[in-house]
């Protein structure tokens, strides 16, 4: 009776452990599915963005080409025409040694050669103007040479003057259209949720809250643009870590780190932006400068304190 009851007992606990191993076994085979899947998505993204900045490159590239090929014509041009060619031909050899580059860039790299194009295609636009200011005064000459070489002085000076004050005016507007900051209010967010005005005491600054409008300005493009905050102590060091957000931007010349950034589209709507940044650790004593800056120069700037 003893053997009777023993075996009935045993045969159930192999089954079961058989049971547990094909599970074990299935959800690695699931898991490890699941993984080549991902791997493989990952991977044609990144073909797919690859192919796209190729795609880029090479319409850039073709239309520098082009914008080449212009340039050697309107040297001929203004040359047979008797005017400088000075600034054509510092293009032209811009342009050439762009061609002559590396065919991969970066989609930083393509935006500045984007630029350069914009660039050159106005440089062509106003040199097609000057030719046909050219031609009207040399036609002008071959009927009446000697009064009309006084009248090219005079056009010549007028030129000198117009370009002089376009180059005033546009530096004018660039600074009369840059963007400003209203109303700012930084205030500390507890991990509760709980607001509190500067001075803050640094245990109850669990992320900092910055809020502000960008001015109406009419003369500012409706555009895209890259907001940056920048939180300075003391010492003048700025607060900074890749891992939450922090990055560097062009500065008079020179790079120089920002806290924290937002893409909006400036719709001279007196929108309203709001920051939320979580430092991950507690702020020192003392008063911390927080500058707001676009582009290349400062929008605005705030302070609040850390007791």
């Amino acid at each position: 009776m003893s053997e009777l009851t023993t075996e009935p007992t045993e045969a159930p606990k192999k089954s079961n452990k058989n049971a547990i191993i094909i599970a074990l076994l299935s959800l690695v085979i699931v898991v490890q599915g699941i993984k080549i899947y991902l791997d493989s998505q990952e991977k044609q993204e990144i073909k797919t963005d690859l192919t796209s900045t190729e795609q880029e490159l090479a319409t850039t590239m073709q239309r520098m080409t082009e914008i080449n090929a212009e340039l050697d014509q309107k040297i001929a041009e203004v040359k047979k025409l008797g005017g400088d060619v000075t600034d054509l031909q510092k293009a032209k050899s811009e342009v050439e040694a762009e061609l002559k580059r590396s065919k991969r860039a970066t989609g930083k790299e393509i935006k500045a050669l984007k630029d350069k194009v914009e660039g050159y295609e106005t440089l062509l636009k106003v040199k097609d103007e000057e030719i046909v200011k050219l031609k009207s005064v040399n036609k002008e000459l071959l009927s009446e040479n000697v009064t009309l070489k006084t009248q090219k002085n005079q056009l010549g000076d007028s030129i000198n003057r117009l370009s002089q004050t376009k180059e005033e005016l546009a530096t004018k507007v660039a600074i009369a259209s840059q963007l400003k900051v209203e109303n700012m209010h930084i205030v500390a967010l507890s991990d509760r949720g709980k607001e509190r005005e500067s001075p803050f005491k640094s245990r109850q600054v669990g992320k900092l809250k910055v809020e502000f409008n960008i001015a109406e300005n009419k003369v500012a493009p409706i555009e895209g643009k890259k907001i940056m905050i920048r939180i300075v102590d003391e010492n003048g060091q700025v607060l900074f870590d890749v891992a939450r957000g922090s990055g560097t931007f062009l500065l008079n010349g020179k790079e120089e780190f920002y806290t924290e950034s937002q893409e909006v589209l400036f719709d001279n709507t007196h929108q309203k932006l709001s920051f939320l940044y979580d430092k991950g650790s507690e702020y020192t004593s003392g008063t911390y400068k927080l500058e707001v800056y676009t582009d290349d120069y400062l929008m605005g700037s705030g302070q609040f304190t850390v007791k």
